[in-house]
């Protein structure tokens, strides 16, 4: 079985998380999202995975390589070109774009292909997918899911009448406009067919183009309600809520990494914890090669990444620091994502590292200020 991951785009609405890495490589217990993504194709019999790249591609294909270690074969298409000089020039052409320059290329899609976003945590039993879109004779299938009103224009939604078959596909439509509130999760069924459909050389998606496309010919286009676990990191504030999730245990195939040392508290190899003040309120994992200073005050869930180091008298209530994260002494952060030089709330408010070291807070802190929960006095260190 063949499967394809669409993993070209730049991830605007995760930011910062997506300045340095790609949407596909962010973390979750330690490891790229897409590799669990990956890791699920092969459980479910997939060989051969085409993943279109383009923004950081490079990132994407150093940690991946050709597959062997997931025991499947991975191939690439780039989309961009190559300047004169060797620069290289990402250039999406849209999630249909990139399948279709696949197929033009080598031919990829000979059989029926899983297409899904590299974005999400799924545990979706797709062999079950795979017969019930064998056995309604669909072209296409796409995996819904219902989601409150209030969330329907961040995705794509499904109207489908009473045999699963669509019959009109809007692209994140207003509340006011929106006709259903099943969505489409970024996990489709494709038969060869489709991809007829899709005009050549041309930008062209998935979400507003081909799905109206096939809706409006009243192709065999089908949804599939199925229930599985569909974590979607589609900004900031859905980030921080796997996250959260995960540490919970509420994803029952998701294991923390590392050690147990006591209840609800996991650590990575040669951590150091001054425990003299500090307590620490599972569920917390500190990665590899921290340093926790006396007095600390660590409340879950928390994820504390490799090489970081928090200083005496921090305090990180359910908190995700990436690695090599330096937390000043005293300081709050409450509910924050912290990346490199930029920290962000659960509500995507960014700011950066200079909007937080000002004079005025630096004299406040040397005339030992009272803690702020809304300013991530954090910096990052690269390590080296």
């Amino acid at each position: 079985m063949k499967a394809m991951i669409l993993a070209a785009g730049k991830g605007t609405r995760v930011r910062p998380l997506t300045y340095d890495v790609p949407k596909p490589m962010i973390p979750i217990l330690g490891k790229p999202v897409m590799a669990y993504l990956i890791e699920h194709l092969a459980h479910h019999g997939v060989t051969q995975i085409m993943v279109n790249v383009s923004y950081l591609h490079d990132k994407i294909e150093e940690y991946f390589g050709e597959g062997s270690q997931f025991g499947v074969q991975i191939g690439y298409s780039f989309e961009g070109y190559t300047l004169d000089t060797g620069e290289v020039i990402p250039q999406p052409i849209g999630s249909a774009g990139g399948i279709k320059k696949i197929q033009d290329f080598g031919g990829f899609f000979d059989e029926t292909t899983i297409v899904l976003c590299g974005d999400a945590l799924i545990d979706l039993d797709l062999g079950a997918a795979l017969a019930e879109h064998r056995r309604k004779g669909a072209l296409a299938s796409v995996i819904t899911r219902e989601v409150p009103w209030d969330k329907v224009s961040s995705y794509g939604v499904v109207v489908a009448d009473e045999t699963g078959r669509i019959t009109q596909f809007q692209e994140k439509p207003s509340r006011e406009v929106a006709k259903s509130n099943f969505i489409s999760t970024g996990i489709y069924l494709f038969e060869p067919e489709v991809i007829d459909l899709i005009p050549p050389g041309v930008e062209f998606d998935i979400g507003s183009q081909l799905f109206p496309l096939l809706a409006e010919r009243g192709l065999p286009f089908y949804a599939q309600r199925r229930p599985f676990n569909w974590l979607d990191i589609g900004s900031v504030t859905d980030y921080w809520e796997v996250l959260q999730n995960v540490l919970t245990g509420e994803v029952a195939h998701m294991k923390v990494p590392g050690t147990q040392i006591e209840q609800g508290l996991w650590v990575g190899l040669n951590t150091n914890i001054d425990w003299e003040g500090t307590t620490i309120e599972g569920p917390v994992y500190i990665g590899s090669g921290c340093k926790i200073e006396a007095g600390v005050k660590i409340v879950g869930p928390t994820w504390i990444g490799h090489g970081s180091h928090i200083c005496a008298g921090a305090e990180i209530v359910r908190s995700v620091l990436f690695e090599y994260t330096r937390v000043l002494q005293d300081v709050a952060l409450n509910e924050m994502i912290v990346f490199k030089e930029y920290s962000v709330d659960r509500h995507g408010e960014m700011k950066h590292a200079s909007e937080c070291l000002s004079d005025e807070w630096i004299n406040a802190r040397d005339r030992r200020r009272s803690r702020r929960s809304d300013t991530a006095y954090a910096l990052h260190s690269t390590g080296k």
